[in-house]
């Protein structure tokens, strides 16, 4: 039995057990994801539950209120956080937050000190990662290149690029997404590895 095919019996086992559709629903995510992904199966869910557990850590208190505007993305244990808070302080307490989390090997705190995000900016992130994404599909001289292998967070038309790639892939993604119309910059966190396939 292939191994896809155990994880989801598996899954809708304990679901059963449980009596719990999100497992499921999850499960099947996750594995959806990982067909693609470079990261285990585990590494995967370990990182979806990863940003859970960021998020509630942020928001513990009522310091980081409705006046703040943080994206969270975890890839490997790498976590970013990118958005607005309206003190200094904050980032700190934000950064000490998201570090005290099992399993945050290395903390990215892209916050900045600004108003939060308008609706209007929001949807043109939006726009721009979907933009961003759609640019990868361009990339046909890398073969076995896939562009669900890059992970894309937008926050104030700053393009945030995370993945398991080559040299070559980050290359070729970092000059794609600098060509995106609305793009202020784009910084990278990859996890480079020549050694991959």
């Amino acid at each position: 039995m292939k191994p896809i095919v155990r994880l989801i019996f598996a899954l809708l086992l304990v679901s059963q057990i449980l009596g719990c559709a999100a497992v499921v629903v999850g499960g099947v995510v996750a594995t959806g994801v990982a067909v693609h992904d470079r990261r285990s199966v585990g590494t995967v869910i370990d990182d979806g539950v990863l940003e859970i557990q960021v998020r509630d850590a942020l928001y513990q208190g009522d310091e980081l209120d409705g006046s703040s505007r943080i994206k969270i993305n975890a890839f490997n244990g790498w976590v970013v956080l990118a958005g607005e808070v309206p003190a200094e302080s904050l980032i700190e307490l934000a950064t000490q937050r998201a570090s005290d989390v099992d399993g945050v090997q290395r903390l990215f705190n892209e916050l900045v000190v600004a108003e939060r995000a308008s609706l209007g900016q929001a949807s043109n992130d939006r726009w721009i990662s979907t933009r961003v994404k759609a640019s990868f599909t361009a990339v046909r001289d890398l073969p076995g290149f896939d562009p669900t292998r890059v992970q894309v967070t937008v926050a104030r038309g700053v393009v945030y690029l995370q993945g398991l790639v080559t040299q070559a892939e980050a290359d070729a993604v970092i000059e794609r997404a600098r060509t995106v119309r609305g793009v202020e910059r784009v910084v990278t966190m990859f996890d480079i590895r020549d050694d991959i396939d």
